[in-house]
C-alpha cells in the first residue's frame, strides 16, 4: 500500500523544488506578488515541459532524472546573482495564507490515500481516476516514451496517446526516489492543489495591493456545490428538476479528481498573465518562458491547455492588438509568433499522437457542439434542449459555483471600468478573455471520445480559478467589494455542506464490503511480479474488486501490480486503448467471459497469441476457481497456486 510517509516526502520535495525553480525565473519576468504566487506553477512547467523531451533522449533513469534536476537547481541558483528590476516591488502572499493553503490541498490528497481499519483498506471515490497511477509505474519502469500500461497486442501501437506531462512528473519523484507511482501520484496532487492555490493568492494580492485577499481565495477555493442545500426539502433528490451532477464541480472536488486537469488550468492562467506582460515588457527570456507554459498546460491537458487556451487567446488577440503601441505592433507579433513556433515544436509528439489514436479509435467529430445540459426529468427532452441553453447561466453556474461565479464575474466587469494602472488592466482583460473562453467551452462545446464528456466538465477550471481570484481581490479594493463579499460570502455559507461532505468522504474513503481483500492484494501482486518481467504483460478479472471503486474499474493492477495488462478493461481502455467503440467492447467481453466461465479454449489462446498475455492471474472471487479452464489449457503452465487465495499461470515457454 501506498505510505503516507512518502508521500509526504513527494509532496514536499515538490514544491520546494518547482518554487525555488519558479521564483528564480518569475523575478526577473514578473512583478514580485505574481514571482510569488505563481512559482509553483512557473517551475513545474518550465521544469516539465523541457525535462520530459530531454529525458526521453537521454534515458529515463533515476541517475538521469536526478542529473536534470540537479542541473536545474544550478541555473536556477545561478540566476539570483544577476540584476533584477525592482520597479514592481509590492505585498507578497503572507507565509501564514501558504500554511493555509497547504492545509487545504491536504483534502485532495487525502482522497488518493488508502485507509485502514479494522474492516480492510478503503479507498475515496476519487482514487476511481487516478487508475491513471498504472501510467506512472509504467514510465517508471520501462521509461519513455511510456508504454501502454493497458492494452498493447503484437503488432498495434506499444505507447500511450494520452497527455501525460502531468503523470510523467510522478514518475520523475517515483523514479528518483524508489517510491510507487501511488505515493508520487499523491504528492503531486497535494503540490497541483497546492500550487494552484498560491498562483491565485499571488494574482488576488497583485490585484488588490492587499495582502489579506490571499486568505480570500482559500476560504472562497473550499466552496462546494448548492445541491445539498437545495436537495433538503426534497429527500436530497432533485433529479426531477436537475441533470444528475457528472463532475462539472468546484476547486474542492476537481483538484481530487482532476489534478493533471487542474495543472493545466493553472499554467493556462499563467500563460495569459505573461501574455500580458510581454506587451508591457518584451522579452526573449518571457517569451520562452511563455512557450514553456503553454506546452505544459496542452501536455497536461489538451482540452483545458488546448482548446479552452485557444478560445480565450483567440477572444483575447483584438483587445491585445490594439493595447499595443502602433510602432511595437510588428515587433510583438514577430515574438509571438516565436513563441507559437517554440510550443509547436515542443507539443508535436502529443499532437501527432492524440490525432493517430482518433483515427484508430474511428471518431470522426471528437469535438461537438452540444449544450450543457443542466435540466431534469420533469422537461420533456425537447423542451430540455432549448432551455437548458439559458439553465447554464442563470441555474448550473451559480449552483454548482456558489462563492465565485457571480461574485467573480461582477468583479471582473468592475475592475475593467475602474482606473487601475495599464499592467493590471491588461492582465485584467486576458484574464477575462481565458474565463469567457472556459465559460463558452462548457457551455456549448462536448467531447465524444470517451463516455464523460471532459471538455466540457474541465474547460470550466481556467474560469474558475481567475474567478476566485479576482473575488478575492475585489472583496478588499473595488468600488463594489460589499456587493461583491456578499455574494461570495453568502454563496461559501450555502455551500459549506456539500463542502464538509466532500472533504469528510476524502478522508474517510467508502465502506465497501471488498475492503478486506484489497488489503491482501499486495501480496497478491508482489507474487504476480515474481513470475512477470517488467515488459510482460498480465491478465486478471477486468472487474477484479469492482466493488472498491463508485464505478467498476480494475483498481487494484492500476495501484499495486507495478506490471502492463494485455487487457486492463473497458474504464482502462476508454482512455488508453486506440480502439474503436464496437472492438473494444468486444474484447471486454472476451476478457470477462473468460473469467466468468463463458469462455473457451480459443479464448484462452486468444490471450496468450492474441492479446501477449504473459501471465495469468486467477483469484476465488472469479467465477471460474472452482472449474478453472487454464488448468487444462496447452497455452500456459500453473507456475505458482496458494491455496484459497490466487492462482498464477505462466505462458509456456516462457523463462521461469
Amino acid at each position: 500500500m501506498a505510505s503516507p510517509v512518502h508521500a509526504v516526502f513527494c509532496a514536499l520535495l515538490a514544491a520546494a523544488f518547482c518554487s525555488f525553480i519558479g521564483y528564480a525565473l518569475g523575478r526577473r519576468i514578473l512583478p514580485r506578488s505574481l514571482a510569488c504566487g505563481a512559482a509553483p506553477v512557473l517551475g513545474w512547467a518550465v521544469h516539465a515541459a523541457l525535462a520530459l523531451p530531454i529525458l526521453g533522449g537521454l534515458g529515463f533513469s533515476p541517475m538521469a532524472v536526478m542529473a536534470i534536476a540537479g542541473l536545474s537547481i544550478v541555473l536556477a541558483g545561478g540566476s539570483w546573482w544577476l540584476p533584477v528590476d525592482k520597479r514592481d516591488d509590492g505585498p507578497i502572499p503572507p507565509l501564514l495564507a501558504y500554511a493555509a493553503a497547504a492545509g487545504l490541498a491536504l483534502a485532495p490528497a487525502a482522497a488518493i490515500l488508502p485507509k485502514f481499519s479494522r474492516a480492510g483498506v478503503h479507498l475515496a471515490d476519487p482514487i476511481f481516476d487516478h487508475a491513471k497511477i498504472a501510467i506512472v509505474d509504467a514510465m517508471a519502469r520501462q521509461g519513455l516514451p511510456p508504454v501502454n500500461p493497458v492494452f498493447g497486442p503484437p503488432g498495434a501501437p506499444n505507447h500511450v496517446a494520452y497527455y501525460y506531462l502531468w503523470h510523467f512528473s510522478a514518475a520523475e519523484l517515483a523514479s528518483a526516489l524508489g517510491f510507487s507511482g501511488w505515493e508520487a501520484d499523491i504528492g503531486l496532487t497535494w503540490f497541483t492543489a497546492f500550487a494552484s492555490l498560491s498562483l491565485m493568492m499571488g494574482l488576488a494580492v497583485w490585484l488588490s495591493g492587499r495582502t489579506g485577499a490571499a486568505y480570500l481565495v482559500v476560504a472562497l477555493a473550499t466552496a462546494g456545490s448548492l445541491r445539498t442545500v437545495l436537495g433538503w426539502p426534497f429527500d436530497d433528490d432533485l433529479t426531477p428538476f436537475l441533470n444528475d451532477p457528472q463532475g462539472f464541480s468546484g476547486w474542492l472536488f476537481q483538484s481530487a479528481w482532476v489534478p493533471q486537469h487542474l495543472m493545466a488550468a493553472a499554467c493556462t492562467v499563467t500563460a495569459m498573465v505573461l501574455l500580458a506582460q510581454y506587451l508591457q515588457r518584451p522579452g526573449i527570456l518571457l517569451l520562452l518562458t511563455l512557450a514553456l507554459a503553454v506546452a505544459a498546460g496542452f501536455e497536461s491537458s489538451t482540452y483545458v491547455g488546448g482548446v479552452t487556451l485557444a478560445i480565450g487567446a483567440t477572444a483575447a488577440a483584438p483587445l491585445l492588438y490594439f493595447r499595443t503601441d502602433p510602432a511595437r505592433r510588428l515587433r510583438v507579433a514577430a515574438g509571438l509568433a516565436f513563441a507559437a513556433l517554440v510550443t509547436a515544436a515542443i507539443v508535436a509528439p502529443f499532437v501527432l499522437d492524440q490525432l493517430a489514436a482518433i483515427a484508430a479509435r474511428q471518431v470522426s467529430h471528437p469535438i461537438v457542439v452540444r449544450p450543457f445540459a443542466v435540466l431534469g426529468e420533469m422537461f420533456s427532452p425537447g423542451l430540455r434542449r432549448v432551455l437548458d441553453v439559458p439553465a447554464f447561466w442563470l441555474i448550473e453556474l451559480p449552483l454548482e459555483f456558489p462563492a465565485a461565479f457571480a461574485a467573480g464575474g461582477l468583479a471582473l466587469v468592475t475592475a475593467l471600468y475602474a482606473p487601475l494602472p495599464r499592467p493590471k488592466k491588461t492582465a485584467l482583460a486576458c484574464l477575462g478573455c481565458l474565463a469567457g473562453g472556459g465559460l463558452v467551452a462548457s457551455w456549448l462545446l462536448a467531447s465524444t471520445v470517451g463516455d464523460v464528456d471532459d471538455l466540457g466538465l474541465r474547460a470550466i477550471l481556467p474560469a474558475l480559478l481567475v474567478l476566485i481570484a479576482a473575488a478575492a481581490a475585489a472583496m478588499l479594493r473595488s468600488p463594489r467589494r460589499q456587493a461583491i463579499a456578499a455574494l461570495a460570502l453568502g454563496g461559501l455559507a450555502l455551500s459549506l455542506p456539500e463542502a464538509a461532505g466532500l472533504a469528510g468522504s476524502d478522508f474517510a474513503g467508502q465502506r465497501m464490503r471488498d475492503a478486506r481483500v484489497f488489503a491482501a492484494a499486495p501480496d497478491l501482486w508482489a507474487a504476480v511480479r515474481r513470475y512477470a518481467g517488467p515488459a510482460d504483460r498480465v491478465a486478471n478479472n477486468p472487474l477484479y474488486l469492482q466493488r472498491m471503486t463508485a464505478w467498476p474499474v480494475n483498481i487494484s493492477w492500476a495501484l499495486l501490480s507495478d506490471r502492463p495488462s494485455c487487457f486492463a478493461g473497458r474504464e482502462m481502455a476508454l482512455a488508453f486503448a486506440p480502439l474503436p467503440a464496437d472492438r473494444r467492447e468486444a474484447i471486454n467481453r472476451q476478457f470477462i467471459g473468460v473469467f466468468d466461465g463463458n469462455g473457451s479454449q480459443a479464448d484462452i489462446h486468444a490471450l496468450a497469441a492474441q492479446y501477449d498475455c504473459a501471465v495469468i492471474v486467477v483469484v476465488p472471487q472469479d467465477r471460474i476457481w472452482d472449474s478453472d479452464p487454464f488448468a487444462a489449457s496447452t497455452d500456459y503452465r500453473l507456475a505458482e497456486s496458494r491455496d484459497d487465495r490466487w492462482r498464477i499461470y505462466a505462458r509456456v515457454g516462457k523463462p521461469r
